[in-house]
């Protein structure tokens, strides 16, 4: 018996021709679609504006979910039209973001989510590295780990090196983290399992059922890990599906985090913060006035006026004795008329205020 009958081989026919035809179709709207984005290049290159726009992205993102009738999701949607501004940036201008490196790291994946193939990336040794090339104009903008809702909170490299840089954070990304063991040798081969103290603490259940957490061996990152899993017999890396990939390595186990919905938010970072969309973010880092419950002032300021705050740490200041940074994400954008006079106010409580930036506020976490 034939696999399909007649009928159906011609059924099926008739529709690869119809693929056919729209994928003409497509190509060539894209191609015009191209033709408008170097357009859009020549204008920011002669005014100096900035390839990258949150505010701009957002729009674009929430207007072709809003025309799109299904059968393709809105995330399909997202992740095919980030990739289709990803190419557009290249035919502007192409920037380089740089990131927390090596290759494959977790940073890596977020910052390749974001921007795309189509551009230009520098993975980078350490996080004040990524700011200090921000700082020269090495790279046009950066992807800084801030927080793992796993692994202890707040990144503390990432909020010192703003005491130090002058840069502005201009988007931020949740993104779903998912911890796989990978290796090049079988299971029952594996001697030592490495990899970031971080990424361990955030599988400790499974480490400890399948016996792996007795041969757990620190690494400076997963993807220095997984470096070493691809280069040495009896090795294997707990680390990202990205790093199993440029390693050549076999995934043995995957998505072995403890909690499900392990995610972290990245920074990304730029010479400017973005323009408003209605729905922003805006981070501070202050220091409060020396007397008794100057803090306090500083918090009463935004509670009258209604202004949600959604995060506030503090880190000892590295200059000054017996003195604390604050660190402060709060809803709404710098330019709004009550966050603006809020910040007016707080600025009589404190020594010095300073905005990190305003951008559109990440309503999902990204999938892996």
């Amino acid at each position: 018996m034939a696999p399909y009958a007649p009928a159906v081989m011609t059924s099926l026919q008739d529709l690869r021709k119809k693929i056919d035809e729209l994928d003409e179709k497509i190509v060539r709207l894209l191609n015009e679609r191209a033709e408008a984005a170097v357009e859009i290049g020549r204008l920011k290159a002669s005014t100096g504006t900035a390839v990258f726009a949150p505010d701009r992205e957002r729009a674009v993102l929430n207007r072709v979910a809003g025309l799109s009738a299904g059968p393709l999701s809105k995330e399909s949607l997202s992740a095919i039209y980030r990739e289709l501004m990803s190419a557009s940036f290249a035919l502007e201008r192409p920037p380089r973001v740089g990131y927390l490196g090596p290759k494959g790291s977790f940073s890596h994946e977020a910052a390749m989510g974001k921007f795309g193939a189509s551009i230009e990336y520098e993975p980078l040794l350490n996080i004040h590295g990524i700011f200090d090339a921000m700082d020269r104009g090495h790279i046009d903008y950066g992807v800084v780990p801030v927080e793992n809702n796993s692994s202890g909170g707040v990144v503390l490299d990432t909020l010192d090196a703003f005491v130090e840089h002058d840069v502005q954070i201009c988007n931020e990304i949740q993104r779903a983290i998912h911890q796989n063991l990978m290796a090049k040798c079988p299971w029952d081969e594996i001697q030592t399992v490495h990899s970031k103290p971080e990424a361990f603490k955030q599988c400790q259940n499974w480490l400890a059922e399948t016996g792996f957490g007795a041969k757990v061996v620190p690494a400076p990152s997963t993807s220095k890990a997984a470096e070493k899993a691809a280069e040495e017999p009896g090795v294997a890396a707990i680390g990202s599906a990205l790093a199993a990939q440029l390693y050549g390595l076999q995934i043995l186990a995957a998505n072995i985090e403890d909690n499900p919905k392990n995610a972290t938010r990245f920074f990304v970072l730029g010479k400017d913060s973005a323009k408003r969309t209605g729905d922003d973010q805006t981070s501070l880092m202050l220091v409060t006035a020396h007397k008794a419950g100057a803090l306090v002032d500083v918090l009463l300021v935004f509670q009258k006026r209604g202004i949600n705050m959604t995060m506030i740490t503090s880190r000892p200041s590295a200059k000054t004795d017996l003195e604390y940074n604050f660190f402060v994400d709060l809803d709404g954008h710098q330019e709004d008329k009550t966050v603006k006079a809020a910040l007016e106010e707080a600025r009589t409580h404190c020594r010095t205020i300073r905005v990190l930036g305003s951008y559109p506020k990440s309503t999902e976490v990204i999938a892996a």
